[in-house]
């Protein structure tokens, strides 16, 4: 199930054929079904062990293990403000999660004016089979609470020096709030394990300006990862009417919604803010415009697995249904392809487990987790 495959003439000349098996998606690829009965899942996160942690949207925790099991809902999380795009979203687990226990979560925290992106802690705890949750807190909650069911965002990632970067959606009806550094509408923030901003921070002690803020002029952050080699973050986000990017999120930088966009209005199709490059807000690095592909999870393959992946970005789509590889010379996008194209299901998120697989995992109802097998 793959878009690309090597030829019958070169399959004939094995010298030939040698070497398209180290080229990029030479290699034929079987989703496989490793967990289903997923209801709305939303994100995926791998424990040292090989256990995932699988949010459902709706508010559902649950553990999963590499041969389908999957527990019942953990108890004990936070009020959620389920409904539209808007629930319990990501999950991570720590670095240090062999020696602390701990995971981070982010979800739709309801309130006075709405609700908002909140982060969470907790504590992973009990053999596997007994799992429950302790030590549970939020540590985060975006600012203002909005009355909406959209755009809540968000992915959390961990750098180097063990900070959260957590992308902020502008609720839809915020799109304005996004260029302002006050609040957390339209923003990548930057916090401590205890939801303190990080010291460091690009607006930190600037007046009129909230102290977590990295980076703004964001519109809804779907999928974000860790450059294996430069430490920076590279993230995903929804245009409107077409509009997507693919960015590189750095300390302090304007990425321009609803000043600079491709999208266009939805329905009428006219033009939101000009295109760019324009002085002052960055570029991104890809974007796909007139027609939208809706990018969700990202992740660096690092693995061996995949002969000539490595180094790659593989990039989920809801629209699409599709997983697209995008090849990469420092921070260029240099090449893109569909290597797996019309899946039949939206992928919400795109993970890298520790026995170097690639796993996807799929919405719906019947959502499912699925290895990818060369």
């Amino acid at each position: 199930m793959t878009s690309i495959s090597c030829t019958p003439k070169i399959k004939r000349l094995a010298a030939v054929a040698a070497l398209c098996l180290a080229c990029a998606g030479a290699h034929a690829l079987t989703p496989q079904p490793v967990v289903r009965g997923l209801h709305e899942p939303w994100a995926l996160a791998f424990l040292p062990d090989g256990r995932m942690l699988v949010t459902e949207k709706g508010g559902a925790l649950r553990v999963a293990t590499a041969d389908g099991k999957l527990s019942a809902p953990l108890a004990g999380l936070p009020a959620i403000s389920a409904g539209g795009q808007c629930g319990l979203l990501d999950v991570v687990a720590d670095p240090g999660f062999a020696t602390n226990q701990r995971i981070f979560f982010t979800f739709a925290e309801p309130g006075e004016g709405g609700n908002s992106t909140a982060v969470g802690r907790a504590r992973l705890v009990g053999a596997p089979g007994a799992e429950r949750l302790e030590e549970v807190r939020t540590i985060f909650s975006q600012r203002p609470k909005m009355n909406s069911r959209n755009h809540c965002g968000s992915r959390i990632v961990f750098n180097r020096s063990g900070h959260l970067l957590v992308g902020l959606g502008d609720r839809f009806g915020g799109k304005d709030e996004a260029q302002n550094p006050a609040n957390h509408i339209g923003k990548v923030v930057r916090i401590t394990a205890d939801g303190g901003p990080a010291a460091d921070n690009p607006f930190a002690g600037r007046a009129g300006a909230a102290p977590e803020v990295f980076s703004l002029g964001h519109r809804n952050i779907q999928g974000a990862a860790l450059h294996p080699a430069t430490g920076e973050l590279w993230a995903s986000e929804h245009g409107p009417q077409g509009g997507d990017e693919i960015n590189r999120v750095e300390p302090g930088r304007n990425y321009g919604w609803p000043l600079v966009t491709y999208g266009r209005n939805y329905g009428i199709g006219t033009r939101i803010g000009e295109e760019g490059p324009k002085p002052g807000f960055e570029q991104p690095l890809r974007h796909w415009a007139p027609t939208s592909v809706a990018p969700s999870g990202l992740v660096f393959v690092t693995s061996e697995r995949y002969p000539g992946w490595k180094g790659s970005l593989l990039m989920g789509t809801l629209r699409a249904q599709s997983l697209i590889r995008l090849t990469l010379d420092g921070n260029r996008v240099t090449g893109e392809e569909r290597v797996i194209d019309g899946l039949g299901q939206r992928i919400r998120d795109v993970r890298q487990g520790p026995d170097g697989f690639v796993y996807l995992l799929t919405e719906g109802k019947e959502g499912r987790v699925l290895r990818l097998v060369p």
